[in-house]
């Protein structure tokens, strides 16, 4: 399982609205270039986190986005699903009935387990416990080599409904 685009920018979005503090505005742009988001694709990406209730969109020239949750009931899971769907590492844990020998397949039996420990570890990270850490220093800078035009690379998809 490889982690979208778009799911790591949401951790980025909400990391970095957590560290101003729930209830604050922070601007579209301010959170972009500090996280290091394409500021279009931030703008997709704010529509799923509001969809679910962790940010506010405000419109207008002062406008921006809120934290409305505390970050200590934010998972990082919940943020990451938000963005990609439900984790599933294969077809045969997503679909058992394709698989006639499901029930008895060794190798199920290792996919279910190892989807259960992965949404387990990333329930059990709460967007408080992440921000107090260090993270992605380097996304206080933005590289020379971002996007202007603030599209979504190519090689990812877009957020879900693009």
């Amino acid at each position: 399982m490889r982690l979208t685009r778009a799911g790591e920018y949401a951790v980025r979005c909400i990391l970095y609205l957590c560290n101003k503090g729930q209830g604050t505005l922070v601007s579209r742009h301010e959170i972009a270039e500090r996280s290091n988001i394409p500021t279009l694709f931030l703008a997709k990406i704010a529509q799923q986190l509001a969809k679910k209730g962790f940010i506010e969109i405000r419109q207008g020239a002062r406008g921006g986005f809120v934290l409305t949750k505390n970050p200590a009931d934010i998972s990082l899971l919940e943020v990451v699903e938000t963005m990609i769907g439900e984790i599933y590492l294969n077809d045969c844990i997503l679909r058992p009935e394709t698989c006639e020998a499901h029930e008895t397949c060794a190798v199920h039996q290792v996919w279910q387990e190892a989807r259960r420990q992965l949404r387990a570890t990333l329930a059990s990270a709460s967007m408080a416990e992440l921000s107090r850490g260090r993270i992605c220093p380097e996304l206080t800078v933005m590289p020379e080599t971002a996007d202007p035009s603030g599209e979504a690379p190519p090689d990812e998809p877009g957020p879900p409904g693009d």
